[in-house]
């Protein structure tokens, strides 16, 4: 339901500011952390695929960080759909600003500041409608996303997808930048597409190339997206 791929075909990639300063005490105390990945992978990938193995020769090490907190990564996921990143960044450090005096960003902040306190951060009203339901679901009990980390990444996402506005992208995106799986390539990015293109000159991406280069990439498949995407910028 809802969450397209972005048009810029990145993803929503802030590095959460956590709620600090004075008269500020956070409810989550969970900090991102870099992706966990190293030499094995790249190693891997570049053993599989020379072309890849080239691009990670010249790029180096690319590094991203995972936000622990599924509910702030969810969130941030949802609002940087269909925005660049340096909009993201805007619109996520007022919510983070309005947030700081209730306590931080939870689903407590969130259901006390409302829609319209979430949209007059920048976001669309449908896009603060998005974070309100997931907020009422957790707060509810009927979705539990601590659950999720034990869970395979196609539950995962069949999990996330019942959610309004969280579509398969968005899930693909909480795989990677909540969870820290390694093994996640989203058909439905245009970065990743413009990326393989762009990497190994097609014309058009298929389904049959595509999904080619996701068994060549797997089981590192998230590491050959932060290729792809670097790819993409040219």
């Amino acid at each position: 339901m809802g969450g397209r791929a972005k048009a810029s075909g990145r993803p929503a990639s802030v590095e959460p500011v956590l709620e600090t300063g004075p008269g500020s005490v956070p409810k989550s105390t969970l900090e991102p952390y870099p992706l966990d990945y190293g030499a094995r992978e790249l190693e891997w990938l570049s053993s599989r695929d020379p072309i890849m193995g080239e691009r990670i020769a010249r790029v180096g090490h690319i590094r991203r960080m995972v936000d622990p907190d599924p509910f702030r990564a969810l969130s941030l996921q949802v609002v940087g759909q269909q925005i660049s990143n340096a909009a993201l960044a805007t619109v996520w450090s007022r919510v983070v600003a309005r947030t700081a005096g209730l306590g931080g960003f939870s689903t407590d902040s969130v259901l006390a500041l409302g829609q319209d306190g979430l949209a007059s951060c920048g976001m669309s009203g449908r896009k603060a409608s998005y974070v309100m339901g997931i907020a009422t679901a957790v707060e509810s009990g009927s979705c539990d996303l601590a659950d999720l980390r034990d869970l395979p990444d196609a539950d995962v996402i069949s999990r996330l997808t019942t959610l309004r506005g969280v579509g398969t992208w968005t899930a693909e995106m909480f795989l990677i930048f909540s969870l820290g799986r390694l093994d996640v390539l989203a058909m439905d990015d245009l970065g990743i597409r413009n990326g393989m293109r762009r990497l190994y000159h097609h014309r058009e991406v298929t389904p049959a190339i595509f999904e080619r280069h996701r068994r060549r990439y797997s089981p590192y498949g998230t590491v050959a997206s932060l290729y792809l995407w670097e790819a993409a910028q040219g």
